[in-house]
């Protein structure tokens, strides 16, 4: 049997209904992992759900405690075939942030797969059930058309991402040599654009944390004192105006890259950010000076406020505010320490007589940065193949905008990181009216099928040339 034929099972199964009803099945399973109610339906999505179907296709399964309280069970499926052979480990992650039931637009449930044109409707759909879906799925079809993977797998699915998953550093730390693979094949997150298949490398990090003002007990009169007192509102307001400009120029040159990586660089040339028909329009004018829309989001730090209050906005009162608070957030490359974020703002502040400003601790702990390096040569092998089977080479983004534990393989497992998302950046995630588009899920079938395919007839050495069949790296 050949790669083609592989590939036409794989996108059959979504042709003849039979991957949207898998889907459906797994979008009714309600793992909220944000909804303590709903954390009995963790452990559900795993014994009764994904570890039969991987069972099915010559996998052993494990379900693992989490040594974290409060985090949710984890489920281990290995199919090794040959220890001589090259270890892929695939992850995807089982759980899914809030129903928000009423809020979906009218004929529409989160827990009921609908279509609607090139739309299926779902909460989980995008994040991640259909992901991990279409690599399960074309798992199975290398297996049923080859008779045997070629490779050795393992299918790691984690049930506290939306909450950060908590206990998975210490899970990957616990369970070293359950997981030891020589690269990790994942997806989640999204597409650069909705017609292009895309590849990312790593993820940006995240730090969040406040700044507060906070000057007096309570507040006063404000015809009495106005003038008088100073507001804690216009000192944040000028704070925050100091780190960064009204164009959007982080100011406080501490927290962005000293420079760009040429490989970085060279890996973002020509790509356009394409938001999709139902994105918000790019502000072109704002963020840092001289670089594209794709070194912005994919190669750079940016500074957000993500909420900021004084007073009460709902009924405010004729008083000067007594405090000010903003819940400010940092997304970074791995061409920065976050760990020297904080201090720095607190002496750049200082330094400019705002030291009244109160720079908080994380309010959780930051999720670190990952970039495998685009001159990679397993990135070139990936490429290569996805463009044997679309017919188009895909986007090459070393980090997503975006974060995702993925420094758990990258840094503590110590493995090369290959991301292959089958999403978009209007897909409703995180929101009401979650979807996915029909010609990306074909896509994704055939493109993961192809790579798996590749994997088990000729895997990338660490050189970039395709090794001898049965050969290990």
């Amino acid at each position: 049997m050949t790669r083609e034929a592989a590939i036409a099972r794989a996108v059959g199964s979504y042709d003849d209904g039979s991957f949207v009803a898998d889907l459906a099945r797994r979008v009714a399973i309600r793992t909220e992992s944000q909804v303590p109610a709903s954390h009995p339906f963790l452990r559900t999505y795993l014994a009764d759900e994904v570890g039969p179907c991987m069972e099915r296709i010559g996998y052993a399964t494990r379900i693992l405690d989490n040594p974290v309280a409060g985090g949710g069970p984890f489920l281990v499926a290995r199919r090794i075939e040959d220890p001589a052979l090259p270890t892929v480990l695939t992850y995807g992650h089982g759980d899914v942030i809030r129903g928000q039931e009423a809020s979906w637009r009218a004929g529409l449930d989160p827990w009921v797969l609908r279509r609607e044109g090139d739309r299926l409707y779902g909460r989980g759909t995008a994040d991640n059930k259909a992901q991990h879906s279409i690599n399960m799925a074309a798992l199975e079809s290398v297996v049923a058309t080859r008779g045997r993977l070629g490779f050795n797998s393992i299918f790691m699915f984690d049930t506290s991402e939306e909450i950060g998953s908590p206990g998975l550093h210490e899970f990957a730390r616990l369970h070293r040599d359950l997981l030891a693979a020589d690269m990790l094949v994942g997806s989640d997150g999204p597409r650069l654009s909705p017609g292009r298949a895309t590849i990312y490398l790593g993820t940006r990090g995240a730090l969040n944390f406040d700044l507060e003002v906070a000057l007096r007990e309570g507040g006063h009169h404000s015809g009495n004192w106005g003038g008088l007192l100073a507001n804690p509102a216009v000192v944040l307001s000028h704070a925050i105006a100091e780190i960064i400009g009204r164009d959007g120029k982080v100011l406080a040159r501490d927290l962005v890259p000293e420079r760009m990586p040429n490989s970085v660089r060279a890996a973002l040339a020509g790509l356009d950010v394409d938001p999709g028909p139902d994105g918000p329009e790019i502000d072109a004018w704002w963020g840092e000076p001289g670089l594209t829309a794709a070194e912005k989001v994919f190669g750079w730090n940016s500074f957000e406020v993500l909420a900021m209050v004084a007073g009460n906005p709902d009924r405010p009162v004729n008083a000067v505010p007594p405090r000010a608070k903003a819940h400010c957030q940092v997304r970074f490359t791995v061409d920065r320490d976050p760990a020297g974020f904080l201090p720095a703002l607190r002496r750049f502040l200082a330094a400019r007589g705002l030291g009244m400003v109160r720079v908080s601790e994380p309010s959780h702990a930051p999720m670190n940065a990952s970039r495998l390096d685009p001159d990679h040569p397993y990135v070139r092998w990936a490429s290569a193949s996805v463009e044997r089977t679309l017919g188009a080479a895909p986007a090459i983004l070393p980090s997503l905008g975006g974060s995702l534990p993925n420094d758990v393989f990258a840094d503590v497992l110590g493995m090369p990181t290959l991301w292959f998302p089958h999403s978009y950046a209007s897909c409703s995630q995180h929101a009401p009216d979650e979807h996915v588009l029909d010609h990306i899920l074909r896509e994704g079938l055939a493109m993961m099928t192809g790579i798996f395919w590749d994997m088990g007839e000729a895997p990338p050495t660490r050189d970039g040339t395709p090794a001898s069949k049965g050969a290990r790296r």
